[in-house]
């Protein structure tokens, strides 16, 4: 069997938990497997290289900071190695271009384009573990980039698609996907089996595992992941596979909740055609992430935009919308919002699912500002303060503490 393995951050945190990862990789290399491991650098390296770019300039030029910042994954991959060897293991480390990994040229935000495996594929026939340098590869220049937040996830879903691994195994300090933040409502389960459609869903409201992007990647390759921890690397994660039928008789998967989200209402603008493009045109050029829009017709010609963006855009959304102040009635900003969102591929097929959610709410005297829905989600922008009771609330409603 053909695994590849990422380990995060905080699992390699010290030289203690590299020791440990080493363990874990030394089981499944006894047990026959043919093993990749993936590494990001020790947790809080990335921002201490960062701190010394930005002690030089405000604006270190990009090239050269991924040409720092890439430096803290080959560290741990090559502390890895040298363990793994220690133990009679045989392995290498290799960075994102030893191991082929070809990137477009945005520089800190790359995305990857190809991977060349024949490196990889020779080391493994060899008999070695392949340990690879995430977030990182080489444009056609021969430049070193770095692939953003999340980055050594899509390294190792882009490997094990790439050598068409039998396993994707992303280990972090948590065992798996739950229902909900455990530490906002203590009864979260952990899911077994959760479809990318969902997990998709779920990354992108808010819930921290797992990056959107990676699992948009898993999907498009059809690689299976199970989240694990590496603290208990003997417990069964979560498996993040494609849609099955027995997954549409779960109703609900999960409950998100993002607080990180801003309200922005426009009143009385000029209702005319083209104008909504106009306004998410200049908020899209400043790549402001518009979410849930919702759009009224007042009176006189008149119509009332009002629309989501993530808080911490909000100073340059209203930068943006400066030019509308003279072409409005007025301009309201609302950053003590919260969106609490319900999750599940079952929602296809069972109705009375939203009608539930909006009752839930209303029985803990909680206002629904804006709603949105899609095939598999509801999202509902509430006060913040609410945020957290809307969220066990929900949680008891569809039995996900059972």
């Amino acid at each position: 069997m053909l695994v590849v393995q990422k380990f995060g951050g905080t699992s390699v945190g010290d030289l203690d938990r590299i020791q440990n990862v080493a363990n874990i990789v030394k089981k499944y290399k006894e047990r026959g497997d043919d093993v990749v491991v993936v590494v990001s650098a020790m947790a809080g390296e990335t921002n201490k290289l960062l701190e010394y770019a930005n002690h030089f300039s405000k604006t270190p030029p990009q090239r050269e900071v991924d040409l720092l910042v890439s430096s803290g994954e080959r560290v741990t991959s090559a502390l890895l190695s040298i363990a793994l060897q220690a133990m009679g293991i045989d392995a290498i480390a290799l960075t994102g271009r030893q191991a082929g990994i070809k990137t477009t040229s945005d520089h800190t935000k790359a995305r990857i384009m190809d991977i060349e495996p024949e490196k990889m594929q020779k080391h493994l026939k060899e008999g070695k573990v392949v340990i690879v340098a995430g977030f990182q590869g080489i444009n056609e220049n021969g430049d070193v980039t770095t692939l953003g937040r999340g980055g050594s996830d899509l390294t190792a879903v882009a490997i094990a698609g790439a050598l068409n691994a039998d396993k994707c195994e992303i280990y972090t300090d948590v065992d798996g996907i739950y229902t909900t933040d455990p530490r906002i409502e203590p009864k979260a389960k952990k899911i077994d089996v959760i479809s990318y459609d969902e997990m998709l869903e779920l990354a992108s409201l808010g819930a921290k595992v797992m990056q959107s992007r990676s699992v948009e990647l898993a999907k498009k390759l059809n690689v299976d992941i199970e989240v694990k921890s590496s603290f208990k690397p003997e417990v069964k994660g979560t498996l993040i596979t494609k849609e099955t039928p027995d997954m549409e008789k779960v109703l609900v998967s999960g409950i998100a909740l993002d607080k990180n989200q801003a309200r922005v209402s426009i009143f009385g603008v000029e209702d005319r055609p083209g104008i909504s493009a106009e306004i998410f045109g200049k908020l899209a050029d400043k790549n402001i992430n518009v979410d849930m829009i919702v759009q009224n017709v007042g009176k006189d010609n008149k119509a009332n935009l009002t629309f989501t963006v993530p808080q911490t855009e909000l100073e340059l959304t209203k930068e943006v919308l400066k030019e509308y102040e003279n072409k409005s009635e007025s301009i309201e900003y609302d950053d003590s919002i919260a969106k609490v969102s319900v999750v599940g591929v079952g929602m296809k097929s069972h109705s009375g699912v939203a009608a539930t959610a909006f009752k839930t709410l209303a029985d803990e005297n909680i206002n629904i500002l804006m709603i949105s829905t899609s095939e598999i989600k509801i999202s509902m922008v509430i006060d913040e303060k609410y945020g957290e009771l809307a969220v066990r609330a929900l949680h008891k409603a569809y039995e996900l503490d059972k």
